[in-house]
């Protein structure tokens, strides 16, 4: 069936994705931003803001800014349910050709926009912010970031200085396959890498945070870890599992060997009977224990994620939404 000429003609150029969690005291300076940049780009573009379950009047304002602005897209969530849920509905309810995810808090500067269309028009498929000069406290922020960012640069051999920017552009045909289930939104340009994409690094602006608080802390580097475990699982073993879990077997059998060897070895030569060395046979536990807790995160990942794609249901609940009567007019409109 032909595609419908009218639908065609409106579809926008650009998807601009926000997600928000109590960000009343942001929202309004932050839309009169994108209005000012995204007027002066001359493209046709659209704004899809999802409230993540706000607490505050952050709801309440996007009510009004569709009724009183263009452009807008507004999803509401009835609860709380992470910032790649929220990514993720406003990807299922953009209509752009490229998508530009950025943060709601005024850190991202939405006039670094056309350096990233620019790095997408020299042929790469996405271009991801690097904020080379963070406006965030040095120790529990930034630190941190650094150590994270070299470990996945280093396992997902996908080179990027700074994986947690939110402010990127994504061609829509590689963005789109993505199934963003955890907290795996920072992972994307991993994920479209090793489906074939041309990844790019641009350099953006930073701001300090003006309004509000930070939505993170120094927990949020251990679910990174634990998130690199995750995507390096599912990138290497997705197809074959019994590589990990057979080779992590083997070793364990290996393992026991050598260790059946050594007390062979205490009782011959030492004489120590191994049923008197309670500590040793404990290490002995807590290592299979250890693997076993591992490896079971790793079946859960793939589960969950089997689970989410075979029964089309979503990891948030929608409330609401919200449309501007003009959003898909042309930016000079």
């Amino acid at each position: 069936m032909d595609a419908d000429p009218a639908a065609a003609k409106t579809t926008p150029e650009l998807s601009l994705l926000i997600p928000l969690y109590n960000e009343e005291e942001n929202l309004e300076l932050l839309l009169d931003r994108i209005e000012a940049t995204m007027g002066d780009l001359g493209r046709t573009y659209e704004v899809v803001l999802v409230d993540d379950g706000s607490s505050d009047r952050t709801p309440e304002l996007l009510q009004k800014a569709v009724t009183e602005r263009r452009h807008l897209r507004v999803v509401l969530f009835r609860l709380n349910s992470g910032q790649t849920s929220a990514l993720s509905a406003a990807i299922e309810f953009a209509r752009g050709d490229i998508l530009i995810p950025l943060d709601g808090d005024l850190q991202n500067d939405p006039a670094d926009i056309p350096r990233l269309l620019a790095k997408l028009a020299e042929g790469y498929d996405v271009a991801s912010g690097w904020r080379r000069h963070r406006k965030d406290p040095f120790l529990t922020r930034i630190v941190p970031s650094k150590i994270a960012n070299g470990l996945i640069s280093l396992i997902s051999g996908v080179k990027l200085h700074d994986y947690g920017c939110t402010l990127k552009a994504y061609r829509r045909e590689v963005l789109e396959p993505q199934l963003l289930i955890g907290e795996m939104h920072r992972f994307i340009p991993i994920l479209a890498s090793w489906q074939g994409a041309k990844v790019a690094e641009v350099e953006v602006d930073h701001h300090p945070r003006a309004f509000g608080k930070s939505k993170y802390g120094l927990g949020r580097t251990f679910k990174v870890v634990l998130d690199l475990l995750t995507i390096k699982f599912m990138g290497s073993f997705l197809t074959k599992p019994i590589y990990a879990f057979g080779g992590a077997g083997t070793g364990l059998i290996g393992l026991s060997g050598l260790l059946f060897l050594y007390t062979l070895w205490e009782k011959f030569v030492d004489g120590v009977w191994v049923h008197r060395n309670p500590i040793f046979l404990i290490g002995i536990f807590f290592a299979l224990a250890g693997m076993q807790f591992i490896m079971m995160g790793l079946l859960g990942e793939l589960l969950i994620r089997i689970y989410f794609a075979s029964s089309n249901t979503r990891p948030f609940v929608i409330a609401k939404i919200l449309e501007s009567t003009c959003a898909e007019s042309p930016a000079s409109a």
